[in-house]
């Protein structure tokens, strides 16, 4: 009676959430290396509900020290916290066995052989561009950085291979500190900026230089390609090293399918370099996609006049020869003009495209990555799924 009569007085007793609330719940937290749901991945071990409302839930992580746990605790806790009827929610972390990772590892390759090239598949949808230049100090890197940066925020899936093994420098570019996590042999790369990452600079420590010959170069490129779990991209940029070495060389065998994008200044001594570089792509049967002209012009800080520090013309001149070279029509992409914000969110690993994005750097980046970005994966070495019909 005195239960009724409270109840009456103070409104029905809450009703503890179901378990199918609770997993459905668990279902909208993404992993944040992998990117899909907990649930698909097998990461939910156990979920516990109270009469009283206390939901205690068990997550796998891939391996004990996983550098994301605190932040798959707090997506647990926010996304089940949501559901009616949930007083409070305790996350409790367990590790996953060999096993558990193989099916894992397993799941992520879609059934392929390990080792495979996704993007060097007839099948890939992703566009692949490897940047390239002539000589260092042009500013491929940051062009790099900012493109990817500018495509992710436009709503693509993107991510960048720092393949400039000697120089790498993407990282601190792209403003992330983060660590790879190996699954068995299969590695997750951070992301920062909605950017998919991996580099050399990732397995090294400090500051500390790599030392390697030709085959090492080509080893290293083909696990940052075959062995890192990218997911359904729609964009990956090569930052190659400059010059026509070892890894381009590499990049054409391993993703024949990459075009080429030249980065240069109006410099006549790097157009001619750089257009030597690009002139590659006619040994290699690459597709160059276009040219960039960086470091176009300073605009005078106390007027409006164009201070032509490097020279003009440069990025026609290589569009030009590289035009005559190929056969075929080469166009000159965006001329980005000197800007001292560009430089600085280099250094703080803050994209100008998303710091500055009405600047006149930010705005010809973003010009440039709006072409690459809207460009169709042209049909040469997909499969057709045509079958040819005989003739009676």
């Amino acid at each position: 009676m005195l239960v009724r009569m409270a109840t009456a007085l103070h409104g029905s007793t809450p009703t503890a959430p179901t378990d199918e609330a609770v997993r459905a719940a668990l279902a909208t937290v993404d992993d944040p290396e992998i990117h899909k749901p907990i649930t698909d991945l097998g990461m939910v071990k156990s979920v516990d509900i109270s009469p009283d409302g206390v939901v205690s839930v068990t997550v796998y992580l891939t391996v004990s020290g996983c550098p994301m746990r605190d932040e798959i605790s707090t997506r647990v806790t926010a996304a089940v916290q949501r559901v009616p009827g949930v007083a409070s929610v305790r996350v409790a972390l367990d590790v996953m066995s060999d096993e558990q990772r193989r099916e894992l590892a397993a799941s992520l390759r879609g059934g392929q052989a390990e080792r495979e090239i996704p993007f060097a598949q007839p099948g890939s949808l992703t566009r692949v561009y490897a940047v390239a230049s002539g000589k260092g100090g042009v500013g491929k890197s940051s062009v790099t950085v900012n493109l990817a940066a500018a495509l992710a925020a436009d709503g693509l899936k993107v991510g960048v291979v720092d393949a400039d093994i000697y120089g790498h420098s993407v990282p601190r570019m792209l403003g992330t500190d983060g660590r790879p996590t190996q699954v068995e042999n299969m590695i997750m790369p951070p992301s920062a900026n909605g950017v998919k990452v991996i580099s050399i600079g990732m397995f090294t420590p400090g500051n500390a230089p790599v030392v390697w010959r030709g085959p090492m170069l080509h080893r290293a490129l083909q696990q940052f390609l075959a062995d890192v779990y990218w997911g359904d991209l729609d964009v990956l940029l090569l930052d190659l090293p400059p010059g026509t070495g070892d890894i381009a060389i590499s990049v054409a065998q391993l993703v024949p399918n990459a075009e080429i994008l030249v980065v240069t200044t109006p410099q006549q001594a790097a157009a001619e370099v750089a257009e030597r570089a690009g002139s590659i792509a006619v040994q290699t049967h690459q597709k160059i996609v276009g040219v960039v002209e960086n470091m176009a012009g300073m605009p005078c800080p106390h007027c409006d006049e164009i201070v032509e520090v490097f020279g003009t013309g440069g990025g026609d001149r290589v569009a030009e020869g590289l035009s005559r070279t190929t056969g075929t029509t080469v166009p000159v992409l965006g001329r980005i003009p000197i800007d001292v914000r560009l430089r600085q969110g280099g250094d703080d690993g803050r994209p100008v495209v998303l710091t500055d994005p009405d600047s006149a750097a930010a705005t010809a980046l973003r010009g440039i990555a709006g072409k690459l970005g809207t460009r169709a994966r042209g049909l040469a070495g997909m499969s057709l799924g045509i079958t040819p019909r005989n003739k009676f």
